[in-house]
Order: structure tokens, then sequence, then C-alpha cells
């Protein structure tokens, strides 16, 4: 590995390659449908008399971004007619979910949630289920298109597309539906999808002819395995070359550690999600105006994420993913007990630069090098498959954890709860901790091998 060697500036330099700069497009155009289907619906709807009882029912699309997982095999196996003999394996399937979130946003412009509620919530699933889909894609595109020690750049520079995309979705769209109309809004922001469209015809497809020799082998031995030798029926084959071998490689390549890696994405990001959630009713418990929250937690918020973003994928450049992986882990469990100082002096506007700074550049380092850390644990002939078990699986356990939240915070107040959340994040700093001292034992047995 070079990290060592390569200086800041050389770290830095890795923000100009073309494919670098190509994922804050995709950022955009993976961000932009996100709260179109969520927080700006359900301001659209409630705009139009809609029931709260009704808007609430609205949660549910988000569960398709949960369930991606489920196709994914089908994303990672199937080619597309004509589509991927013309753009690729990847290309032809990200350009079809932009045409179909373009589309859904479209037909929703069109129609009145007073007149036709439900088709509104069918256009709604529809793009939902195109942008987790493309999720999905352009994961695997990110994964396949660079070395693993540009991950990390990809993934911040991804992060920034995808914020600022939440800035035109949210506060955009509003300020559009204000002064305009909300059919102006969505067609607005279906256009704008035209943003992922050109991006996806400019890049180019990954190489994938080694992946693909290596894993039709490997499905070749394994459906003889679990099918026995001779002819086998379609879908049996498929369900064993698609859905079984990713997970059978990912058990076979780290064996019995494979349950150390899936236990250690699930708890990596508990600290940070179980926080979360309480984050916006503690600042206005503790006597902070709207006002402050939006330019101190959201806009300053935002700055200081990007330069966390950016931080992690320059160190992953210089240094490797597993120190940075540490630095993360700590930073985002020692931010929670700056969070619980701030609870016992109440509404200080400088110590909410503070603690948001603090919180956000952590989150944005963590968030970048994670992203870069399950980038190397996926083997390319699974790319889609394997990327997308992990990512539903780092936010799972953080999720339930924060549906507690409030308990606590009824029960011992604020600050005992954020010493608590931090207490819940040194378990992923010692993991990641084990998974480096063990990987550098590994590389030194290598370097013993080699030199005898």
């Amino acid at each position: 590995m070079q990290q060592d060697k390569m200086t800041w500036g050389e770290a830095l330099k890795v923000y100009t390659r073309p494919k670098v700069l190509g994922m804050f497009f995709f950022g955009i155009s993976a961000g932009l449908p996100l709260l179109l289907v969520f927080s700006t619906l359900t301001a659209w709807l409630r705009d139009y008399g809609v029931s709260r009882t009704t808007i609430g029912f609205t949660a549910w699309i988000g569960i398709t971004f949960s369930i991606k997982f489920i196709w994914a095999p089908i994303i990672d196996s199937l080619r597309l007619p004509f589509l991927t003999r013309l753009m690729g394996k990847r290309r032809s399937w990200i350009l079809l979910s932009q045409l179909g979130i373009a589309f859904g946003l479209l037909a929703m412009s069109q129609l009145n949630p007073q007149l036709a509620l439900p088709a509104v919530f069918g256009f709604g699933i529809l793009v939902a289920f195109c942008s987790a889909s493309q999720d999905v894609v352009i994961d695997a595109y990110r994964i396949e298109a660079v070395d693993t020690e540009y991950q990390g750049a990809m993934a911040a520079m991804y992060v920034f597309g995808y914020r600022v995309a939440l800035l035109i979705a949210g506060a955009g769209a509003l300020f559009i539906a204000e002064y305009a109309s909300w059919s102006i809004a969505y067609m607005s922001m279906a256009a704008l999808m035209s943003v992922g469209i050109i991006t996806t015809l400019l890049v180019s497809e990954p190489d994938h002819q080694k992946a693909r020799a290596q894993g039709q082998e490997f499905q070749h031995e394994w459906v003889d395995r679990v099918l026995g030798s001779g002819k086998h029926g379609r879908v049996s084959e498929w369900f064993v070359r698609a859905v079984a071998c990713p997970f059978i490689d990912f058990f076979q390549r780290n064996g019995r550690f494979a349950l150390v890696l899936l236990l250690f994405i699930g708890i990596y990001r508990v600290s940070d999600i179980a926080m979360g959630v309480m984050a916006n009713p503690f600042y206005l418990d503790l006597g902070f105006s709207k006002d402050d929250i939006a330019q101190i937690g959201k806009l300053f918020g935002f700055f200081c994420t990007m330069i966390g973003a950016f931080l992690g994928g320059a160190m992953v450049v210089r240094f490797g993913i597993l120190r940075p992986l540490i630095l993360g882990a700590a930073m985002v469990a020692a931010t929670n007990l700056l969070f619980a100082h701030l609870a016992t002096i109440g509404p200080d506007k400088t110590w909410l630069a503070i603690v948001i700074s603090a919180d956000n550049i952590s989150a944005g380092i963590s968030n970048s090098v994670f992203i870069a850390f399950l980038s190397s644990l996926v083997n390319q002939s699974y790319t889609a498959t394997q990327y997308a078990l992990f990512s539903s699986l780092m936010t799972l356990p953080g999720k339930f954890i924060s549906g507690f939240s409030g308990i606590v915070v009824d029960a011992q107040g604020y600050e005992s709860f954020f010493i608590l959340v931090a207490i819940l994040g040194l378990p992923a700093v010692l993991l990641a901790f084990y998974i480096w001292w063990r990987e550098r034992d590994k590389e030194m047995l290598q370097g013993k091998k080699v030199a005898g």
C-alpha cells in the first residue's frame, strides 16, 4: 500500500479524477427522489388538506429502501434487452432506474391529491422502488469503477452530491411550491433527473470480464454441489447462482471471521443513528429557536459534514482504510459527550456551534471511511447483492435501538441519554481495533513468508 508515503496534497488531488467527480452528479441523482416521497410529499399532502392519519401511511413507502437487497440479485445478474448490449451491465440499469424516477415524478406532478390520492401513493412507490434500485446499481458502479484506495473519495463526492440534492428536493421544492405550484415543483424535480441521466451517458462502464470469469467458475462449482451434476431447472439454477452464491462467497472468503465482520457492520453506526432521532427535540427542549436550529444545526452542519467527508476520503487515500475507521468510530462516540455537556449548560449558541461542528465532521469522516470499508469487503462478481446486504445491515440495529431513545430521555434526561449513547459506540471502536490488529498481523506474516 502507498498510503504513508503520499502527501496531503497528493491525497486531495484524488478529487480531481473524472470518475470521482462523476460521483457528485450521481449523488444528486440518488438524493433527489428521497425527500420527494418523504417529507416534501407529506408537506404537499397536508397543503391539500389530506388528514394526518393518511399522511402517516406515507412512511410505508420508505420500506422500499430497507428491503432493496431482495431484488439486488436480479440487478446483479439480469441483462436488459438492448440496453445492456449498448451501455453495459451497470449503466443500463442506472439509466432504466433514472428514467423510472423521472417518469414517476412527472406523473405525480399531474395529480391532485384530493382527487387521486391512491395514484399519488402508487407513483410514489414507483419512484421509491426505482430510487432504491438506482442506489443499488450506483453503489455497484462506484465499487467497480476505481481501486479500493479511492473508495473513500468516491464516497465523499457521492455524499456531497446527495446532500446538495436533499437541499434542492427539500427547501428548493418547497420554495417553488410556495411561489408557483406543487405541480411545477415536481415537474422541476423530474427535469433535474437529467443531471443523472447525462452523467450515466458520459461515464464509462467498468470492466467486468475478470470478475465475470471468476464468478462463473465459482457458480458452476456450487450449482453442481447444491443441485447435483446434470440438467437443472432454470429457476433453481438462477437462485443458486444469483442469490446463494453471493452469501456463500462472502463466508468462504472470510470463514468464521465473516460473523465478526457482520457484527461490526451492524454496530458501527449504532451510536450515530441512536442519537439522531433525539437531536431536534433536544435542541428545542434546551431552548434553542427554530431559526437557531436551521442556521447552526442544518446549514452550518451541512458544510461541516462535507468537510468531514472530504477529510475521510483523503485519509483513506493517504493512510488506508483501517486506521481512519478506528478514528471515525472513536470520534462519533466521543462527540455524544459534547452533547451531554451542552445539556448541562443550556442554550449557548457558541457551544451549539462547537457541538454541531464536531458531530458533523465526525459523521462525515466515519461515513466516507465506512463506505470505503464496506466496498473493500465486496467481491466484484456479486457487487450489487453483497453491498445491498451490507448497507441494509449497517442501519437496522441503530434504527431498532433508536426506537427506545424517547423512553430513556423521559426516564433519565438528555445528559444520561447522550452518555449512554457514547458508551454504545465503544464496541465499534474495540472491534475496529481488533480488525486493524488482525489485518496488521496477517500482513506481517505474509511479509515473513515472502522474506523467507
